[in-house]
């Protein structure tokens, strides 16, 4: 298999209009000003209440729903190019979509999905920063971006419902601010939240030594908890979304030690098959055990390749954090459905 790039590109390259989004224009003036380390500028967030700022905003037809945040889908290294995609970028929007469907979709059983455009960082700008300067421009624009679409979500989507809270990778790296900083402020929706599926971005020790309000999962079934990990095959080094002191729960038995689950507890990966062109269930896609020392799910699957992307390591299944344990994780967001609104009767 291709990595999950190469066939988002086909498919944008060779989709219908129905899959296709189009660029549309938005006045994007927001009665709220958020602050942004952008410089020292003040920047406007982005208007949620102009639908075309949302990729989904469902009508709600179930009592839970979640809030998900893409991961970087932005990729421009031209000469000039932006650090932060427009909302209405094309080259974000597209792909963004596309990985909606094997990332987002896993809650729609469970959970009305709410989904935001935001102003994400270039990766190809983010490759050439500083660790200080990556942080800094991932801590601003789409950061405001982000909170000011929970804003929006809260006080005229929510309802009141309990939620989840979803992303992977740049998107797992703006629910780590939600959680942190967001939640923080707003105690009577944390209070609600079913689960955060911080996946592709390291949860760490000392991340939750200075957020004593948030608490990481220890098994299938508790609530209000992070649930977080990074796949690599072993042996990966310098993977950019693995920190120090990470911490990871496994997939498929829901444990934080080292024992291992086959391929055979895996209720099957949602992964590209080239020949036919198409997502398709694979079983068995792969086993998983956590590795303590570096905090990271090892697999030996062979559904896919690991990458050899620079920035993620030589080893690294990023792209296939989702597809690998696709339904593992539906099965597990119904579990912790069901545990919540047990706990709330």
């Amino acid at each position: 298999m291709k990595n999950q790039k190469a066939w988002m590109l086909a498919a944008i390259l060779t989709c219908g209009t129905a899959m296709v989004l189009t660029a549309c224009s938005s006045k994007n003036k927001n009665k709220k000003t958020a602050q942004a380390e952008a410089g020292d500028e003040t920047v406007e967030a982005v208007d949620y209440s102009d639908k075309n700022n949302w990729m989904h905003q469902p009508e709600a037809t179930k009592d839970v729903d979640c809030f998900y945040v893409y991961p970087t889908e932005y990729v421009d290294d031209s000469v000039g190019a932006p650090v932060f995609a427009d909302i209405n970028e094309p080259a974000m929007r597209q792909p963004a979509s596309l990985t909606y469907l094997i990332q987002g979709t896993a809650f729609e059983d469970v959970a009305n999905v709410y989904v935001p455009f935001y102003r994400q960082c270039n990766m190809a700008a983010l490759a050439k920063m500083s660790v200080k300067d990556r942080n800094a421009a991932l801590d601003s624009i789409p950061k405001t971006d982000v909170f000011a679409a929970l804003d929006y979500y809260f006080e005229h989507l929510n309802g009141g419902r309990p939620f989840i809270l979803a992303g992977h990778s740049q998107g797992s790296i703006m629910q780590s601010f939600v959680l942190a900083e967001y939640m923080k402020a707003h105690p009577e929706y944390l209070k609600r939240m079913i689960a955060a599926y911080v996946i592709g971005y390291s949860i760490t020790a000392d991340y939750l030594k200075a957020n004593p309000h948030l608490k990481f999962a220890e098994r299938a079934d508790d609530t209000g908890v992070i649930i977080s990990y990074n796949t690599e095959a072993a042996g990966n080094t310098d993977n950019i979304v693995v920190l120090p002191g990470a911490i990871s729960i496994n997939p498929l038995n829901w444990k934080r030690d080292e024992t291992y689950a086959s391929a055979e507890e895996n209720l099957g990966g949602y992964i590209y098959n080239e020949k036919t062109e198409s997502l398709e269930l694979y079983p068995h896609a792969a086993d998983a055990k956590i590795d303590l020392k570096r905090g990271v799910v090892i697999t030996t699957t062979k559904a896919v390749a690991p990458e050899t992307v620079d920035l993620f390591g030589p080893a690294s299944f990023h792209e296939n954090d989702y597809p690998l344990y696709y339904f593992n994780i539906k099965a597990n967001a119904a579990t912790r459905v069901a545990a919540y609104k047990n706990l709330s009767k």
